[in-house]
């Protein structure tokens, strides 16, 4: 079990081209209300190195999440840029 706690601070790196991401500091979590289990990293407005602009958010499905480290969170997520199963808030 990782709290969010746990994962403040850590930067986001992109195993498939070695991007990075950005770091989890004041993310929210999707969180599925009938098992607990968290569904999703939601990465705020302005914390995205550059990648998005400052309107959009980042969602990360939690099952892209291949390994935490101690200061690194690797995720797997084809064409960082343009990936089209990224969802964007407003």
């Amino acid at each position: 079990m990782v709290r969010l706690a746990e994962l403040a601070g850590k930067e986001l790196v992109n195993l498939i081209d070695g991007a990075r991401i950005g770091k989890i500091g004041d993310s929210d979590l999707i969180v599925d209300s009938a098992t607990g289990q968290i569904e999703s990293i939601i990465l705020p407005k302005g914390n995205l190195l550059g990648f998005l602009n400052k309107n959009q958010s980042l969602i990360i499905p939690w099952d892209a999440i291949v390994r935490i480290g101690t200061d690194v969170i690797i995720v797997e997520l084809e064409n960082t840029l343009t990936h089209t199963n990224y969802k964007e808030f407003l």
